[in-house]
């Protein structure tokens, strides 16, 4: 398998130096040069295959002959060591629970995964690589989980200051050994905007070994289709016309389960649930795309105003608008409305949501409106009590600590503070 530049000017590469090089050199996302499906009759008996197996079709293409199989199968399956259970709420709607592994966040399966990806690429190499991540939230605790201890990484992540939530910070800020945490003084942006620049400073790349853990990484990326493939193999059989609703920030995890619709996955359509950075559901309204700074919501994790990876959705679309908007709808919804939206699912169905799978509730509700037939289902991206300040504050109950967040919540915080890009490559050259 080969990868291109989306901007179409650096050479093609493979899996492993796209891994390891995170951006390409024209400042490209990189993307799979083609998508082979696979055979209908592999969705067809999707329940009798394990989820290791299921994830291992799915993604052999995508590394092709860098790693070998054996060792692929090895990696996914230490990657795949939580559950991924569908919760059905009623007749039309699920939500996927993607809090179970050790950080209690989506992102927990691709940074395993490209942490063991990368620990194997690392093997032979004497020199050390560092993973520059970007975070608005989950993200770095993934990552720093991820990677701690892996030999001959080194992890820098940046995060914005006071615009994580206090569990979120402890995860990336109390590990220690090969972690480093940097806290900025701005938002999201500003950290993904000085981790894109340490990409092309040649002052930086000449002396060091850089990658992204960000979802710009293809290790990061690909892996979210799994998700999408063990939510089918629950519904499959009782739901047609299944609707997937996903909190989008960088679009990543959507872009993922399109990717996972490209292998052949029959889903009907997906539903981009925004909050007040509504970039993408603007853009499907009028056609003009137009980055804007981001703004702070009780749903941090999608505090984006500029996602990356909506390029790689285009480049899925043919760059066509009406291609794009006959798959893809996108809803935005205020803190209110979200809040409102947690009071729901813990009234109706005695469930409790994080913000932001409160986000894609709402995504849901609002597509049934036209499409009474559909079954649609969120991703519910993050444990509730990692968001304990504003759960708390709208659900009538007290939520006990799960073990995964009492191991953190007592360390006390590291973190080095910087306000600009200087800061930033001064800590990188220490």
């Amino acid at each position: 398998m080969k990868y291109f530049s989306l901007n179409n000017i650096a050479p093609k590469t493979t899996f492993k130096d796209a891994v390891i090089k995170g951006l390409a050199p024209d400042k490209g996302l990189y993307f799979p040069e083609h998508i082979q499906k696979l055979p209908q009759s592999f969705f067809e008996s999707i329940d009798s295959k394990s989820d290791v197996e299921i994830a291992f079709h799915a993604i052999k293409e995508f590394v092709g002959s860098d790693i070998p199989q054996e060792i692929l199968k090895s990696i996914i399956e230490d990657t795949l060591s939580f559950d991924f259970p569908v919760v059905t709420l009623d007749d039309h709607i699920s939500t996927l629970e993607l809090f179970h592994g050790p950080t209690m966040a989506f992102k927990d399966v691709g940074a395993r995964f490209m942490a063991r990806c990368l620990g194997y690429f690392n093997s032979e190499n004497k020199n050390d690589v560092t993973v520059l991540v970007a975070t608005s939230g989950d993200t770095g605790g993934a990552v720093a989980n991820g990677f701690l201890g892996v030999k001959g990484v080194n992890v820098v992540i940046l995060y914005p200051s006071g615009k994580v939530s206090d569990i979120q910070e402890k995860q990336l800020t109390t590990l220690g050994q090969n972690i480093t945490a940097l806290e900025v003084d701005g938002v999201f942006d500003d950290c993904q905007d000085m981790v894109k620049k340490a990409f092309l400073d040649t002052d930086l790349t000449s002396k060091m070994q850089l990658t992204s853990a960000n979802s710009i990484n293809v290790a990061r990326w690909l892996p979210q289709m799994f998700y999408f493939l063990f939510a089918y193999k629950q519904l499959y059989k009782t739901h047609k016309n299944i609707v997937f609703s996903i909190p989008s920030g960088n679009f990543g995890n959507i872009c993922a389960g399109i990717m996972a619709q490209q292998l052949g996955l029959p889903i009907k359509h997906f539903i981009a649930s925004n909050n007040a950075n509504n970039v993408v559901s603007e853009y499907l309204k009028t056609g003009t795309y137009k980055p804007k700074s981001s703004i702070q919501t009780i749903s941090n994790a999608m505090d984006v105003g500029n996602p990356s990876n909506f390029i790689r959705i285009q480049e899925l679309y043919g760059h066509n608008f009406e291609t794009l908007t006959s798959n893809l709808s996108a809803y935005s919804f205020s803190d209110d409305e979200t809040k409102e939206a947690m009071k729901s699912l813990y009234r109706n169905y005695n469930y409790i949501a994080d913000p932001h799978g409160a986000v894609g509730y709402l995504g849901c509700k609002t597509y049934l409106e036209n499409h009474p037939k559909a079954h649609t289902v969120f991703l519910e991206t993050a444990h509730p009590t990692k968001f304990l300040d504003v759960v708390e504050e709208v659900i009538p109950t007290q939520i006990p600590l799960p073990k995964q967040i009492l191991e953190v919540i007592d360390k006390p915080k590291v973190s080095i503070k910087i306000s600009n890009y200087n800061d930033l490559k001064s800590v990188l050259l220490k």
